[in-house]
Order: C-alpha cells, then sequence, then structure tokens
C-alpha cells in the first residue's frame, strides 16, 4: 500500500516527529530517543546547540544541568560522534564500531601506531578519567594538520577509539572533553545486536524521527523502512514511519520555535526544499557581503511553515539578547507578530538576559 499525502500532511508528520509541534516534550530523555541525536556545536551567538535543541522543544521548564545530569550521572545518553545519543542506541551503533576504521589510510595509521594506541589505553586505564592534553603524544606515525586538527595525535587517535567502541567520553569540562575506558563508561549489560538488525533498527530509528523521508536519500537514510507513500506535487519516493500517519490530518497547534542552524530539523536540505519550499542556507561560512539574514540566523518556525529569519545575538556582558532583525519571507500578520515577539521574549527569559531591539 502507498500512502498518498498533500505537503501539508507531510509538514505536518516531519514538526511532529522533531517534536516541535505544541505538544511539548517532557524531558531531555525523552527528546534524545525520538530525535536519535542531539548535536553539540560551540557556536553561541545565542547559546549553544545542544542547549538551544531542547529549549526550543521543552520550553521554559529546561534547564540546561539537566542534559549534563542524563550524561553524566543517569547515563541514559552518551556522547559520540559530535552529538549526544540515547543509550538505547548504542547496541546499534556496535557493529559499525567493531568494523572501524573501514578506510584503508586509517587502518595503515593504526597499525602503525600500535604502540601509541597501547600507550593511551595504558594511560586511561591507570590514570583516567583525562583530557586529552594530559595524554602524551608517543605517535610513531603522524598525519599532517588539516584545518580541524592540529599536530598533536592524541585527540586523532582518541577519536579513531571512540569510534571503535574502546574508549568514551565521560564528561565535559566547559568545552573540553574528558575521556575514560569505554568499559568504565558504557553499561555492561547491553544487549548484543546482529549487523543486519542493526541495520534495519538504525533505519527504523531515522525514520521515526523524520517522520518521512525520501526513500534513497543520502541525507537521511531509511531505506525501506516504514510504509511507501507519495507527496503531492512531489516526483520522489517516500518512506513514512506508519506512526506518524495518525496525526497527518490533525491540524498543528501554531507555535513559533526558533530552530537554531544545527538543529536536526534542518539537516535534511533537500526534503526541506521539497516539502516546505524552504531553501536553507547556513551563513555562517560566507563573507559578510555575502549574508542575506546574518552569521548565524535562527530559522523561524511558525506551525508547519517557515516564516523567516532570527538575526540576534547575545551580549553577555551586558546581559541582552540583541536583535539585529527578524526577516519576513511574507510580512506577517500582527497575531503572527506578537507571537514571534513572545518565542524571542521567552528566549531571552530562559537566557536571563534582556530583549533589545525589537522596539
Amino acid at each position: 500500500m502507498t500512502h498518498r499525502l498533500t505537503r501539508e500532511q507531510a509538514r505536518r508528520i516531519v514538526v511532529r516527529a522533531q517534536l516541535l509541534d505544541a505538544d511539548r516534550p517532557g524531558d531531555v530523555v525523552e527528546v534524545a530517543e525520538q530525535l536519535g541525536y542531539i548535536k553539540i556545536d560551540p557556536t553561541t551567538v545565542i547559546a549553544a546547540c545542544e542547549h538551544t535543541v531542547l529549549w526550543s522543544r521543552i520550553g521554559w521548564s529546561y534547564e540546561t544541568g539537566q542534559l549534563k545530569k542524563a550524561v553524566e550521572i543517569d547515563r541514559l545518553l552518551f556522547e559520540f560522534q559530535g552529538a549526544f545519543h540515547p543509550m538505547s542506541l548504542l547496541p546499534l551503533l556496535r557493529p559499525t564500531m567493531r568494523r572501524h576504521p573501514e578506510r584503508e589510510s586509517s587502518r595503515q595509521w593504526l597499525e602503525a601506531n600500535a604502540g601509541f594506541r597501547s600507550d593511551v589505553l595504558a594511560r586511561l586505564r591507570a590514570d583516567g578519567p583525562l583530557t586529552a592534553r594530559e595524554i602524551p603524544d608517543t605517535a610513531a606515525v603522524a598525519r599532517a594538520p588539516d584545518g580541524w586538527s592540529g599536530s598533536n595525535q592524541v585527540p586523532l587517535m582518541l577519536d579513531l577509539l571512540a569510534r571503535r567502541g574502546e574508549v568514551a567520553v565521560t564528561r565535559r569540562e566547559g568545552r573540553s572533553r574528558v575521556w575514560d575506558l569505554a568499559d568504565r563508561v558504557y553499561p555492561r549489560d547491553l544487549p548484543e545486536v546482529d549487523d543486519e538488525t542493526a541495520a534495519q533498527e538504525l533505519e527504523a530509528r531515522r525514520l521515526k524521527a523524520a517522520g518521512i523521508a525520501r526513500e534513497k536519500s543520502t541525507w537521511t537514510r531509511v531505506g525501506k523502512a516504514g510504509e511507501a507513500a507519495e507527496v503531492e506535487g512531489s516526483s520522489w519516493k517516500w518512506r513514512v514511519d506508519p506512526d506518524a500517519l495518525e496525526a497527518a490530518d490533525v491540524d498543528i497547534d501554531g507555535r513559533v520555535a526558533l530552530v537554531n542552524p544545527y538543529d536536526s530539523v534542518l539537516f535534511d536540505r533537500p526534503r526541506l526544499a521539497e516539502v516546505f519550499d524552504f531553501d536553507y542556507v547556513l551563513e555562517q561560512f560566507k563573507p559578510k557581503a555575502q549574508r542575506r539574514y546574518g552569521f548565524f540566523a535562527h530559522p523561524i518556525l511558525m506551525g508547519d511553515r517557515f516564516v523567516g529569519m532570527l538575526d540576534a545575538e547575545v551580549d553577555r556582558d551586558r546581559e541582552l539578547l540583541r536583535v539585529n532583525a527578524v526577516h519576513e519571507f511574507v510580512p506577517f500578520e500582527p497575531e503572527e507578530t506578537d507571537m514571534v515577539r513572545a518565542e524571542i521574549g521567552d528566549l531571552a527569559e530562559w537566557l536571563g538576559v534582556r530583549v533589545v531591539g525589537m522596539e
């Protein structure tokens, strides 16, 4: 059976799957379980990505300490490859961990640095938890700096060992990762899942988070998970989460969400254009003269449509949220203006600052 959906239904499915409708989730773990990951990024024009993602969904009751507790004390979430994931996802990632690294150049580097690997694991075993700077660099073969990493080989080794499931981030000190042996971070009673089952369940989890995705998308890899669907006006073949279909005909109570540029709802750019008619471009890496909306402008989601961009920044010294501009794709109705202003006010209150620039 192939489900036939209007664009509005498809948008509703996406918004609800991403927990951006008016029915807000209760806590950090609920968000992580549904989305599959909460991206970590240090860009703090307004607030760090991981905290903005959670605030935009949970709202006023979210406090940053809740994320720290879930990761470092309760161990319900874990940090892996630049994101926080629910611990329920770890068994599905282990088959891939066992195969890592699959790239031949990385295999050769790891083999050439077998002694270095042993040194890192021994130091963590004896003295961990440790930051990368507390671990000596004893690499026999070094990789040249690539713009993302420097000459110190320890962060490279730690990242590779983390992908193999040998070490893990146990906590953070500021923005610095603190590492330990994976056996001392991850639960020991996790179920074993074979490669085929893990791959299928990962596709199902991705579709659950997406709601609906292109069948052969390289952005949201869902394979044959869910059920086939068509979307009005689109020639793509889609897969839809059957559980999400139940609410496709229910209106989304209008609310405004200010979306961090690295939010998962924005990740699948082709889907954004196809379903939302939103050609999103992050202007962070553009020259200033070429920016239309601002260095790190946050898309504004109203109900099931992206209606504008918020160019704002926090001035911590003066305790201000400075609104440089609210770019409206189509002029707002007075009620819509009030809704956007109210959400910006709530954001400022959550940040503990006052708003300027909306007079």
